[in-house]
């Protein structure tokens, strides 16, 4: 089979991510392709995107001059469910919020975080150690102030407590990751109707694109939380064609920034860790999991399958990289303590060429698996002028 790609099918499904893509995604995809298109010098159109509630699509052609991709690129949206986490009113958020740092915690997740990575769990106790140090300073206003008029107490702290909920709540983002770690508890626990419909939708819509002629490779992406919704419809995709990716085009699953971890090293997360087992060990399926260092919103140097107590098998294939090499020094700086722009660089173009490229993976004429087992990425892959260079892949299944 060749490692080459002429059409390939690709499913994107971001994380905890509030921009709505009927407003965003579009302009922000075609704003980091530019970049690509410099770094690697090829060419690049994009067609216009077509919405609907589960998912944003459209179409890219990129050339090099000796070859040609034709890529469908599909969007899975659930900003529906994350806009409604964020209607739902304050006083009802901020205990939901707590229940869901207190629930982790003796879960076994927060032990395991620090056991695994530290700066996870640093990113883990943030938003909840701020909104305490938040209340603690408003009940120490309440309580100064009421040491001379208990009832002018009780008024000024509620009034500190309402500014800061105005002010550093909003700042801070601390509302964004309150709703981030509510969501990952009702997952766990009872799950969300809507987004099951949503995944069981885009699992029948890789077996109905398996079945398509002339498409090479199928691609699902999942950044961050979307990795682990990812592995939800893939699931429900082999459970509906246990064959898939073992005739027909090539099945390829690419996690970047992964939450599987968060999720995975729950003590009640036993329905989820099962399905990672099936797909980690699904013939036909290959699934590589690239990591970086300064995201501390990832599993930097882990396995994720051994982190979960689950059955050692060939997959995922782990990749670690390094951001800085992937952006302009002045770029690199500017951003190495902004964590977010950090995180969402998996999703970004490249200044440099590097081992790992969204857009490569994403838009380029090597299959994911080749680029993933190859430890330079595609580089070496294509030369200085954007043209393919034929170079076996090696380890890559035929």
């Amino acid at each position: 089979m060749s490692l080459r790609v002429t059409k390939r099918l690709v499913f994107h499904i971001g994380g905890y991510d509030p921009i709505l893509p009927a407003g965003d995604a579009h302009r922000r995809f075609l704003r980091e392709l530019k970049r690509f298109e410099r770094t690697w010098c090829v060419e690049a159109s994009v067609s216009a995107p077509v919405t609907s509630p589960d998912e944003m699509r459209w179409t890219i052609i990129t050339k090099g001059c000796n070859w040609r991709v034709e890529n469908q690129f599909r969007l899975v949206r659930w900003d529906d469910v994350i806009q409604a986490k964020t209607q739902e009113p304050l006083w009802r958020r901020l205990p939901l919020g707590i229940f869901a740092f207190f629930d982790f915690a003796f879960g076994g997740a927060l032990r395991a975080y620090l056991r695994i990575n530290w700066h996870y769990a640093i990113f883990f106790l943030y938003p909840f150690t701020l909104f305490a140090f938040l209340s603690v300073t408003a009940l120490a206003i309440g309580v100064l102030i009421g040491r001379a008029d208990g009832l002018i107490g009780s008024i000024s702290g509620l009034t500190a407590f309402a500014m800061f909920l105005a002010g550093p709540w909003r700042w801070l983002h601390l509302a964004s990751l309150f709703d981030d770690w509510i969501l990952a508890r009702d997952y766990i626990r009872d799950g969300n109707s809507v987004l099951k419909q949503k995944l069981d939708r885009t699992a029948e819509q890789i077996i109905e694109a398996a079945r398509e002629p002339g498409v090479d490779e199928i691609l699902v992406l999942g950044h961050s939380l979307g990795a682990v919704l990812a592995i939800d419809f893939i699931d429900k995709a082999l459970t509906l064609q246990p064959a898939l990716g073992l005739s027909g085009p090539r099945f390829a699953f690419i996690t970047i920034g992964s939450s599987v971890l968060k999720i995975g090293l729950h003590r009640r997360a036993r329905g989820f860790r099962a399905a990672v087992a099936r797909v980690a060990t699904a013939p036909g399926v290959f699934w590589g999991d690239y990591q970086a260092r300064v995201d501390i919103m990832n599993f930097y140097g882990s396995d994720p399958i051994a982190e979960m107590g689950l059955k050692a098998g060939a997959m995922p294939v782990v990749r670690r990289v390094e951001i800085g090499r992937m952006l302009e020094h002045t770029t690199y700086r500017k951003m190495r303590l902004r964590f977010f722009r950090l995180h969402c660089q998996f999703i970004s173009g490249n200044d440099r060429r590097a081992e790992y490229d969204y857009f490569m993976l994403a838009c380029g004429p090597l299959t994911a698996e080749c680029q993933t087992r190859n430890p330079d990425g595609a580089q070496g892959l294509i030369g200085a002028d954007g043209a393919l260079v034929a170079q076996p892949c090696a380890g890559v299944r035929r």
